[in-house]
């Protein structure tokens, strides 16, 4: 599909992404049934950032995956720019967890890679390319190939190959989980300043609640699993710009921490217990 086939524009009066009462089952090893997520309702407006919290295994990924168009739903309807999803979310970019990066190309060759496959044309790919590693503070580094950088400029650079195409809804799968603190922030402050330059949706999935409150418009709380759902979702009514480190001694970041922590809590609880008495 060429590159920008769907207008910015479209659909702006609605949610930039809807989950309507989804419900995602998968067989069990054993043959039986297992509801990984039930009648879950989620919206994130153009331009809001959206993180998701939740105990171990609840099911975020799978959350994310059915708004990436990559999971179909058994039951319910997702929603981009209020059109109904069918097949890959085109006006998305996916940044993932583990390593996306291919480990024969450089760094220029793997932000180059989605432009290469919607057909823009070379001088414009390579220029594209240099430019965005510039903006993810990677000039200079267009020859380093995945094995010759630390695991903070492999973030960048993929950080770099999901934006380059310059999606409508970002999506995030706890990107900087594996990271150093020092490097953690860098890179979450990098993702904010990028942010705040073009407001695109963001939908960010994250098991560190410091991360979610430090980054978000909004935070939305899931319960643990099977059948698991939003349970609570908060404002984060803190003053942009922010810094990731700098926001923790805000008296309302202290706030809200504990209000989110307080249904937070006892859902891991009981993720925790139903694993522990799993044979």
């Amino acid at each position: 599909m060429p590159e920008h086939a769907h207008p910015s524009t479209a659909g702006a009066d609605q949610p930039a992404l809807r989950l309507d009462q989804v419900t995602c089952i998968f067989n069990a090893p054993d043959g039986t049934p297992y509801t990984a997520m039930r009648d879950a309702c989620l919206d994130v407006a153009p331009g809001e950032f959206v993180s998701v919290v939740g105990p171990t295994g609840c099911g975020k990924s799978t959350l994310l995956n059915m708004a990436a168009g990559l999971l179909r739903p058994t039951s319910g309807q997702v929603q981009v720019f209020g059109q109904p999803l069918h097949g890959v979310n085109t006006r998305a970019g996916y940044m993932f967890q583990g390593e996306a990066l291919m480990p024969w190309r450089n760094a220029l060759a793997n932000v180059s890679a989605g432009l290469e496959f919607a057909g823009v044309a070379a001088a414009e790919i390579t220029a594209r390319s240099r430019e965005w590693l510039r903006r993810v503070g990677l000039g200079g580094f267009e020859d380093r190939y995945p094995h010759q950088m630390s695991g903070g400029m492999r973030k960048r650079v993929m950080l770099a190959q999901t934006l380059i195409r310059d999606p409508d809804i970002i999506l995030m799968d706890e990107p900087f989980s594996a990271l150093d603190i020092q490097t953690r922030q860098l890179m979450e402050n990098e993702v904010l300043d990028l942010w705040m330059d073009r407001r695109k949706a963001v939908l960010f999935i994250t098991h560190d609640l410091d991360e979610a409150i430090a980054m978000s418009d909004r935070v939305v709380v899931l319960s643990a699993g099977p059948a698991t759902h939003p349970i609570g979702e908060f404002t984060i009514d803190i003053p942009r710009p922010r810094d990731v480190a700098e926001v923790r001694m805000h008296a309302r970041f202290v706030e809200l921490h504990q209000a989110i922590w307080a249904v937070l809590r006892d859902e891991v609880l009981k993720g925790y217990e139903r694993q522990r008495l799993q044979p």
